[in-house]
């Protein structure tokens, strides 16, 4: 395994950001964060820390980084929040272009820690602070507020145009229909039982993931519809650079276009940070308790399909193949026994990571770190040693992965340390050995 360590970076965003700052603000905006957007949460858990340091060997960047103290959860909030608290927002400006690349690079607010810390502390949210502290300083790396941007702009992260969004769907539909003739992918259909949800990635990158969505909920006899409007695309990297303001605009414009369609139930496409955004996130910005329709990851879903049979698995899946449990998925809704029946009953050979279900590491992607761009990616990939230690022990010849972000970052991981396996989604292992006969109820 590779293991070199490489330079800190940083970006011309940063850099420019930090120019502009005077100490009054940097000041202003730390207490007034700390002290106005903080409550009886924040005061627990910076009095409750003991410094025990149980939280480190939880901490993937610390076991990549041969137990380097400074990447222990602990460490990152006492180079961060303690100092700012005790030195009441008065630090430096390299104090600040160290903390950007804590809480930005070297954190995917996994939450893995929190399930080792005896107090239950929750490290993610201290990190996600420093990340609004950030914002409101203008030091948010580059790529990833790029995204924001294209996201508040144009309400896709991807500035993919309306008419190029309606275009893409008429496209897979047109192809999809070579298999089943009277496919359709409905837009706007009002009252369907089911709204599908995709990320903007989707139609920008990778469509035929909307076409293999498609067939299953053909074949399956489904009554579905995507919406043809802005509101379509259920990312938010606003969650994770501290733009909570925007963060709650892009979930409104999500939730908003599933209740003027009056679904009955929302499917989210596989992408963990897109689920947590809208079933933990957004539904608390604009007040609600729940959303007045049901919400589930694809994952879930395709449980449902195959255990009702309404699709059967004609032949399962030959290679060899290993189960990546997304952060967000698993360890944040507990779907990893569920995605297990899945992997087995699609694939004929398949073998544990270990450690795993909520157990597992990271992607090393996830938290907006792959979004922080390219001037990243080398500190990155030595940052995600363990994960790819954990890959090649497997000895599978596929990686299933049932989240986007998760995608990315096992992708690169793969191709840095050469482990010649290959990322696929749940939907890709079955629409592959699926019987793509139409379903009939009574059937």
């Amino acid at each position: 395994m590779q293991d070199t360590k490489v330079e800190k970076n940083t970006d011309q965003a940063v850099e420019n950001g930090l120019e502009r700052l005077t100490p009054e603000r940097i000041e202003s905006v730390i207490n007034q964060v700390l002290e106005k957007e903080t409550g009886p949460r924040f005061k627990a858990y910076v009095e409750t820390c003991m410094r025990c340091g149980l939280c480190a060997d939880a901490c993937s960047y610390f076991l990549s980084n041969d137990r380097d103290p400074e990447f222990s959860p602990a460490a990152k909030v006492k180079q961060t929040i303690w100092e700012m608290l005790e030195r009441k927002g008065r630090v430096s400006k390299d104090f600040l272009r160290r903390a950007v690349h804590i809480a930005h690079l070297e954190c995917n607010t996994c939450k893995r820690c929190s399930m080792y810390c005896p107090f239950g502390i929750d490290i993610a949210y201290m990190m996600l602070l420093v990340r609004r502290i950030c914002h409101k300083l203008e030091i948010t790396p580059l790529y990833i507020q790029d995204t924001v941007n294209s996201h508040s702009a144009t309400m896709n992260q991807m500035w993919v145009k309306e008419d190029e969004w309606i275009d893409t769907l008429q496209w897979q539909e047109e192809d999809a229909r070579e298999e089943f003739e009277n496919l359709r992918i409905p837009l706007d259909k009002e009252g369907a039982d089911i709204m599908y949800s995709v990320i903007a990635p989707e139609p920008k990158f990778q469509a035929g993931l909307i076409y293999q969505a498609a067939v299953m909920m053909h074949a399956a006899g489904i009554n579905w519809t995507m919406p043809s409007s802005p509101g379509w695309d259920n990312s938010n990297m606003a969650m994770f650079t501290g733009d909570n303001e925007i963060s709650g605009r892009i979930g409104r414009a999500f939730y908003e276009t599933a209740a003027k369609l009056k679904v009955k139930r929302i499917v989210m496409g596989e992408c963990g940070h897109a689920f947590r955004s809208v079933y933990d996130v957004a539904n608390r910005w604009i007040s609600w308790g729940m959303p007045p329709f049901e919400l589930v990851h694809a994952l879930q879903f395709y449980h449902e399909l195959l255990t009702s049979g309404r699709i059967k698995i004609k032949e399962k899946f030959k290679k060899k193949v290993t189960f990546h449990d997304p952060c967000n998925v698993s360890r944040g809704r507990g779907l990893h026994d569920m995605g297990r029946a899945v992997v087995a009953m699609t694939c004929e050979d398949w073998v544990e990571m270990t450690p795993n279900r909520e157990h597992n590491y990271c992607c090393g992607a996830g938290g907006g770190v792959v979004n922080c761009g390219p001037p990243y990616k080398t500190e990155r990939m030595v940052n995600n040693r363990v994960k790819a230690e954990q890959l090649k022990a497997t000895g599978a010849e596929i990686l299933i992965a049932p989240c986007h972000n998760c995608h990315s970052g096992l992708e690169d991981i793969i191709h840095y340390y050469k482990l010649g396996m290959e990322v696929k989604f749940l939907g890709d292992i079955i629409y592959e050995t699926m019987e793509k006969k139409i379903y009939k109820p009574g059937e």
